[in-house]
């Protein structure tokens, strides 16, 4: 089972500041579009077509995000995800944006989600099947917290 996703993005002009560097705020929906598009591709997993057939779908709790290098107008960027923990009612994963060749790491961030059941406005536990998929996925990274992840970074331990 692949345990790191990968797909390439072009960034786009109405995504980018004056600056033509792409936008703070656009690196999160880069991230979970690449995200979704890797689950359906890599898991056939349609989040969509999850929550109309069960009513229960996954919900942002946090990210936590930082940046290195710009992504800049019309560069193709590589994105990579992985599920770094994971439990009955929640999901965290990692996600990177790198330049195309994936030499420069331009900006890395943690999200992590809630299983909601959306009928019922409450939390949900995972079925047997996410928690067997996400064990045989779950590729787990040295640090703990977000802070230490990006001290190890900036020490060049990636």
């Amino acid at each position: 089972m692949t345990k790191i996703l990968e797909s390439k993005v072009r960034v786009r002009f109405q995504d980018c500041d004056p600056f033509n560097h792409l936008n703070n705020s656009s690196y999160i929906d880069y991230f979970f579009n690449a995200r979704e598009d890797q689950l359906l591709k890599d898991y056939d997993i349609d989040i969509y077509e999850h929550a109309q057939k069960t009513g229960k779908g996954w919900v942002v709790v946090s990210n936590q995000i930082s940046y290195f290098k710009p992504a800049l107008l019309t560069e193709t960027v590589t994105v990579e995800s992985q599920i770094i923990n994971f439990s009955q009612r929640s999901i965290q994963v990692e996600l990177r944006m790198f330049d195309e060749s994936k030499t420069q790491l331009k900006s890395i961030m943690w999200s992590k989600f809630a299983y909601f059941d959306i009928r019922n406005q409450n939390g949900a536990e995972h079925s047997e099947d996410f928690m067997k998929l996400f064990s045989e996925a779950h590729a787990p990274i040295e640090a703990k917290t977000f802070e230490e992840r990006m001290t190890n970074i900036l020490k060049g331990k990636l």
